[in-house]
């Protein structure tokens, strides 16, 4: 049994663009087309790809093909840059699918891209997950490289450690004397409003386990957007989480007070395929570097 390209190129395409009708846009054909296309493949696998949902969805199977696709389209992207000349120049830009932590891609992430964008014809598709997901769009082929909490290589993969985000529970001057006038004790930040980034975001409550207690169900306010976190925090709302970036400021000039407590520590790791690909490498290398800067020392293996 065969994969013909083509094929797995529009399924790709269907999977990128989230609607047949999109990527028929993209492809320059009509979604009729793209739609007998899916159905040539399907009937060729004897196999069901895609949820035609809004957006289409992948099944195992399909994702799979999908992951091919990508894997293809790097490697053809490499094999081009190495004829060098008008053929590297006037190729299409490659699409590069990454998955990054929100605080991450708030904070060091996207300069590293930026710089690697000056010196290759790549443009990013970007997903953005918690740290401790991020690996699943990697096993599932969504992505080709993922920043993670994950230290074991996803199959497939290689991984290299970044370094540590620290994070430092903090709140307003204001906050703490409405709240916890008497000291930011373990029973009043229990039942005190906080800010958590979404509904799977635990690092409010892992620190409030490493104070010797959790709040089954404390006062939340969820802002599921990194910068908008950090605002919400700034401007009074709840106590959180922050890493230095930003909350070193405004802890030295008082406009923030550290609640106390250990400081939490989030590994992170980059991996990505397995492909020996120059350009993946070269992403690699780019955020590493980045992360050298940023980050603090990675953990001893």
């Amino acid at each position: 049994m065969q994969i013909p390209l083509d094929l797995a190129r529009t399924l790709a395409a269907v999977v990128d663009a989230g609607t047949l009708e999109a990527a028929a846009a993209e492809l320059s054909i009509t979604p009729s087309a793209v739609s007998q296309r899916l159905k040539q493949l399907e009937q060729r696998l004897g196999r069901v790809l895609v949820v035609r949902s809004k957006p289409v969805r992948t099944t195992e199977a399909g994702a799979a093909v999908v992951r091919l696709a990508r894997q293809l389209a790097l490697l053809e992207h490499d094999a081009l840059a190495a004829f060098g000349g008008d053929d590297a120049a006037s190729a299409r830009p490659t699409t590069v699918p990454l998955a990054v932590n929100a605080d991450s891609l708030g904070t060091w992430f996207l300069p590293a891209l930026a710089r690697i964008a000056e010196r290759h014809r790549v443009v990013f598709d970007l997903h953005r997950d918690d740290q401790d997901f991020t690996a699943e769009l990697l096993e599932s082929g969504t992505v080709m490289g993922a920043v993670t909490s994950r230290a074991a290589a996803v199959a497939g993969c290689v991984v290299r450690p970044l370094g540590v985000m620290r994070y430092t529970a903090v709140a307003t001057p204001g906050w703490v004397a409405r709240w916890s006038p008497e000291g930011a004790d373990a029973a009043a930040l229990a039942d005190a409003p906080r800010v958590d980034f979404d509904r799977r975001d635990d690092l409010q409550g892992e620190y409030l386990r490493l104070l010797g207690t959790d709040a089954a169900e404390p006062p939340r306010h969820y802002v599921p957007a990194s910068n908008d976190f950090a605002t919400a925090v700034k401007l009074g709302l709840g106590w959180g989480l922050l890493p230095g970036f930003q909350s070193d400021d405004e802890l030295a000039d008082g406009r923030l007070v550290a609640l106390g407590g250990p400081p939490i520590d989030v590994p992170l790791y980059w991996q990505q395929w397995n492909l020996g690909s120059p350009l993946l490498d070269a992403i690699a290398e780019g955020i590493t570097a980045e992360a050298r800067r940023a980050l603090r020392r990675p953990p001893v293996e």
